[in-house]
């Protein structure tokens, strides 16, 4: 027998799935899948540094290997010991999802607190624009984008890309093991109450997502790049943002950098569609387009943005708009329509981008009408729809709170009636309203906290408002000096950190962080109750 015969008759025998090696593995779902989600680093991580190396105008390739080292040694360390089981409990569900992202966003931050973008002694500011990366929100602290490799910069859009549809989603993919749990995974981490079963299997469901998911920023990238103005660098950069609703750009002036009516309406076609429901567009790929208009969240969607896109283009074209000096823009219909169309479908789906070309231009909405910037508030709350990639409250909490408060005062009148909520032709249990409710509740009382907590840093009021709303609701840009052609500089380092947690809770849905700290609880119960069986099974009868 030769030796190459030998290593791989000793390979076959060692194999990962024998009943030696699953013997060594422990239940411990949370760690698995945190070493799974830095595994799925690796390939972004490579990207980056492979174009970081082909770029002269920055040599940040240590800190991508450094980085690509800690997901290498710190994943495999996590997930080859150990087993998901074969079911998920509730609370390892939650904690799942949310030390995901935390291992991921801290991982994530090593390329920019390692490299030219910040020092070690900054690292908080590295981890801010990593976890706006990861949350898909767009807020930035960098004073100049555009000074930094272009291999670093393509990681930070990368990052979105990676939390736009959802790490955890990720590792469904590949990890057949979760059975039923992965449902839960994938439901715990998406947007909404439920995450649609597209296929009989789980994994397939998150295949599914994902081949759409790619195959809408892969047709975002090749629109931009058939534009004149956008290299295949800006085109697929742009496209990874885009598809994801995250919001970043290599530019300090995002896509106000090429000046480009198309650009922007290839960026707002991909931002309005991923702003809706997945499944949809996968019924639609099926022949059943008609499944957008019998969507009760996608009517609202479309009619929250067209009616905002119609409010602000009027009053923008006949009140105007003033400069920072209180000069009066000269403001065209068309004009109006443009920047209008943009800004309002940008932050209803949580992307973030801008397109002001200039600081004292149309495009900065910082300079619209007061009413105009209350409504655009109101927007970023709600966000975009259930199953998509956008942030926010989502458009279905919303209608389902309208509607109670419209059966709340009915009953009043018929307090006997029998009085359903209805979206569509489908009624809404009492316990799905009692829980959008209880989000909604929590949602506002952590974002007043938050605003309260950064004013007392000593930012202004408007500031720290729209900055706690636009970190909830995983927007990027906020209001005043926070605006589109501004960044997150403005606020102290205190204040950034809170905001830095606000993301990472808007990102995951609240309940997964809140329910995260009861793991610790059940995990020693579980093995408490696990030990008793194992006891009860050997013991003489």
């Amino acid at each position: 027998m030769s030796l190459l015969d030998r290593f791989r008759t000793t390979v076959e025998a060692e194999s990962f799935d024998t009943p030696r090696v699953q013997r060594l593995r422990k239940t411990a779902p949370t760690v698995h899948v945190v070493g799974l989600s830095l595994l799925f680093l690796i390939p972004g991580l490579l990207v980056a540094l492979v174009i970081e190396w082909g770029s002269n105008r920055s040599h940040d390739e240590a800190a991508l290997l450094l980085a690509i080292a800690v997901a290498t040694i710190g994943g495999l360390a996590l997930w080859f010991p150990t087993e998901p089981g074969n079911q998920l409990s509730t609370s390892s569900v939650f904690s799942s999802v949310a030390f995901s992202w935390i291992a991921c966003s801290l991982v994530g931050a090593l390329p920019y607190a390692a490299g030219s973008m910040f020092e070690w002694r900054q690292f908080d500011s590295a981890l801010f624009e990593a976890v706006s990366g990861f949350s898909a929100t767009g807020s930035t602290v960098l004073s100049d984008i555009e000074a930094n490799g272009a291999g670093i910069l393509m990681w930070r859009q990368i990052t979105q890309f990676y939390g736009g549809m959802g790490m955890v989603v990720l590792a469904v993919t590949v990890l057949p093991a979760l059975g039923v749990g992965g449902l839960a995974l994938m439901t715990a981490e998406a947007p909404g109450t439920a995450s649609d079963r597209l296929a009989p299997r789980v994994t397939e469901t998150a295949r599914t997502l994902w081949k759409i998911y790619l195959g809408v920023t892969v047709v975002v990238a090749l629109l931009l790049w058939l534009i004149p103005g956008p290299s295949l660098y800006d085109a697929f950069a742009h496209a990874l943002t885009t598809s994801s609703t995250g919001g970043f750009s290599p530019y300090n002036s995002s896509v106000g950098h090429f000046d480009s009516w198309l650009v922007e309406s290839v960026i707002v076609a991909g931002l309005f569609l991923c702003g809706m429901n997945f499944a949809l567009h996968y019924r639609a790929l099926r022949g059943d387009v008609r499944g957008y208009a019998r969507s009760s969240d996608t009517r609202a969607y479309v009619a929250i943005i067209v009616g905002a896109i119609v409010v602000a283009t009027l009053v923008n074209w006949l009140v105007g708009v003033r400069d920072t000096a209180g000069n009066a823009l000269d403001v065209t219909f068309a004009g109006s329509i443009r920047d209008s169309t943009f800004n309002v479908v940008t932050l209803a789906s949580s992307g973030g981008f801008g397109n002001a070309r200039g600081a004292d231009s149309l495009g900065n909405f910082v300079l619209w009408a007061p009413q105009l910037q209350i409504m655009l508030l109101l927007i970023m709350v709600i966000g975009g729809s259930v199953g998509s990639t956008a942030g926010g409250a989502k458009v279905f909490r919303a209608e389902v709170a309208f509607k109670h408060s419209v059966r709340a005062i009915r009953r009043i009148r018929h307090p006997r009636g029998v009085l359903p909520i209805k979206l569509g032709e489908q009624s809404v249990p009492n316990d799905i309203v009692h829980r959008v409710i209880g989000f909604l509740t929590t949602f506002l009382l952590i974002t007043v906290l938050g605003a309260m907590v950064i004013a007392a840093t000593g930012a202004p009021v408007l500031e720290s408002i729209s900055a706690s709303i636009s970190a909830m609701s995983n927007m990027g840009p906020a209001l005043g000096d926070a605006g589109p052609t501004s960044n997150f500089l403005v606020f102290s380092r205190p204040a950034r950190a809170v905001l830095t947690v606000l993301m990472m809770i808007g990102r995951l849905e609240l309940f997964a962080v809140l329910l995260m700290f009861a793991t610790p609880s059940a995990s020693i119960r579980d093995a408490r109750a696990r030990r008793q069986r194992r006891r009860a099974r050997h013991s003489p009868r």
